[in-house]
Order: C-alpha cells, then structure tokens, then sequence
C-alpha cells in the first residue's frame, strides 16, 4: 500500500530575505559599501521546507504570512513554484511578515531583522499535528506540546538547536531528545551543551540521548552515530567557494532526512549532507540557494577529480532518472505577485 503521509513536516517563522554578498568585510558606523551581489526569497522556516522538497520529499509546512507583500511573494514561491504544502499555514491581517537583510561576508554573516512576535504559535498552528513520516524541528528551551504528539503518531523526529544568546546552554533542553530519532547540532552548540570540550566527546554524550547523533564542524565536514545500525562515519567538507553561508545547517538537515528516508549507510547519508551544503553556499542563501537533485545532478557529471570520483561513486546509483527542472535561483528583484497571491490574497482552507 502507498504510504500517502508527508515526508516531511515543519513549523517554524518564515523570513523575507534579502542577502548581500561580497561585501569584503561589514560596515562600520557611518560607512558605506557598495555589494557585488544581491539576491531576495523565502527564508527562515522556508530553507528546510525548499531545501527538502527539491529533493522530492513530500513536505508538509506550518508557518504564518503577513498579508502584505512579503508574505504573499514567499507565498507564491513554496507553493506554485516549489510544490511546499502549505494547507497548516496561515496568512495573519496586520502582521508584518518579518523581514531579514543578510550582509555576507567571508564564510560567516550578520543578520538585520524587522519583525514582530507571529500572532499564530506553533502549537496553535499544529493542533493535532497529522502523522508523517518525519519531522524536522528546532528545539528550545520552552518544549512544544505538539512535538510529544507527532512522536506518538509514530514520526520520527530529526532536530537541530541554536545559539543560546544567554550563553547558559541548559542541559535541560536536552530532556526533549527522549522525544527525537536524530540530533543534528553543530559543534560550538554541542560542546556546549554537553559541557565537553572537543566535537568528538560531544558527539559520545549525544549518542547515548538519540538514536542518531550529529554534530557538522562548518569547514571541518561532520561527524555522526547510529546507534540503530551501530554504524560510526567522519567525513570533510568539501573545498569551495562560499558566496553566502546562509541556510547551509537547513540544506544538510534536510538532505540528511532525504538520505536517511531512502536507507542510505551512515557515512553515504553524511557525505550527501555534507555536499548538498557546500553546494548551497555556492549562492545567494536562504531557501532558493538549496541544490535539489537538479544541482547534484549537475556537480556528479562536471566531477572529475578522482578522489571525489570514488568518495562519491555511491551517487551513481541513487540520483533519480527524472533530477527535475533547473531550480531557480534568489531573484536580485522579486517579480510582480500574481494576482492569485497578491497583496489581499487569503488564507486557502484545506
């Protein structure tokens, strides 16, 4: 029988964001710089959501849209251009959807963001969340009641964490992996949580807390367990030129669900995240720098350096016949909204 649930499913604050690049270094007070690039679209939330959904995953998302331009531009983007369903979300009148410049620089970025508390919750968006094959999610420290309740539907759970602008690093946020199948931080956040001192010691304390353990290490590649398969993988980034590292941690956990979906060995499934990364950061970021197939596609035919050739011979065979269209990339200006996603659009009823 056809298994008809959501690959994946999401909740999360959606941005519109505009990222520059090629700053060469940030501003200062009272400078100016003028960028070598530009590129706007969806982000936030959306970078998983695009990011999963270009690699054919049935993706599920719950976040809310400002009735205003913004929210009806990133609207029309994940729904008619990226085939994100979006029958959980909501379109809010009177709230701002938030707004995100990115000012990239070398391999890191500052963000600026307008915006307000969204008037929906994640619990309210959710309610009875419907049952789906995975979930990806940002844990924090107030737990969300309806993460309990799509483990108990039999999702499992893929989660990630950020920055603790308090610097605290409570190890009780790490109460909610009980709930999680996998745990995909980075190293500064898991050695922090785990109060260890090096990613490897992190990455043993987090493997007894989940199932599978991840910890990505930015140029340094990434790390993970599988205590399901008893499986243990290390692999290196790969060496490119970074544009905008902007949604790079998205496009790993998302590729890294994909891998995972399909039953991929550990360090196959780890290798592709690592790729599928290092590909987005080629671009502008946020959602539309996300490689899908069409991008792996095109990486595996140019590929003629022989190592890389056998490190990722594994993709023979598991990048589809049908890769998709090209995927399109962050416009420098966003076109005209159709009139079907308009300023006044509303929310559509499931």
């Amino acid at each position: 029988m056809d298994d008809d649930r959501p690959d994946v499913l999401l909740t999360g604050l959606l941005f519109y964001d505009l990222v520059l690049t090629g700053l060469g270094k940030p501003p200062t007070p009272g400078e100016e710089i003028w960028t070598a690039g530009m590129g706007c679209g969806p982000g936030g939330i959306a970078n998983l959501a695009v990011a999963a959904s270009r690699f054919g995953l049935r993706t599920s998302l719950a976040t809310v849209f400002g009735d205003d331009f913004y929210g009806a531009y990133c609207r029309g983007v994940l729904d008619e251009q990226e085939g994100v369903d979006l029958s959980l979300s909501r379109v809010a009148d009177d709230w701002p959807t938030p707004v995100t410049v990115s000012l990239a620089s070398g391999h890191d970025r500052a963000l600026v963001t307008h915006g307000q508390e969204p008037p929906y919750s994640q619990d309210t968006l959710m309610g009875d969340p419907p049952e789906a094959r995975t979930a990806l999610v940002h844990i924090e420290a107030e737990p969300r009641e309806w993460l309990a309740k799509a483990a108990a539907n039999g999702t499992r759970i893929y989660a990630d964490v950020g920055w603790d602008p308090a610097q605290e690093w409570s190890s009780d946020l790490l109460a909610q992996l009980a709930l999680c199948h996998a745990f995909l931080p980075n190293e500064t956040e898991a050695m922090a949580y785990t109060r260890t001192d090096s990613a490897t010691a992190a990455l043993g304390t987090l493997a007894e807390l989940v199932p599978v353990a991840v910890v990505t290490r930015g140029g340094d590649g990434a790390m993970a367990v599988d205590q399901t398969t008893g499986e243990y993988a290390e692999v290196p980034a790969l060496a490119v030129d970074v544009l905008d590292p902007t949604g790079a941690g998205d496009v790993f956990g998302a590729s890294f669900v994909a891998a995972s979906l399909g039953g991929w060995p550990l360090a196959q499934r780890l290798r592709f995240a690592v790729l599928a990364a290092g590909l987005s950061v080629r671009h502008h970021g946020g959602a539309l720098a996300a490689p899908g197939w069409y991008g792996v596609d095109r990486w595996w035919r140019s590929l003629t350096d022989p190592e890389l050739r056998r490190a990722y011979g594994f993709l023979a065979d598991r990048i589809p016949a049908d890769v998709g269209p090209p995927v399109r990339r962050a416009p420098v200006t966003p076109p005209t909204p159709h009139p079907t996603v308009g300023p006044h659009a509303r929310e559509r009823r499931p």
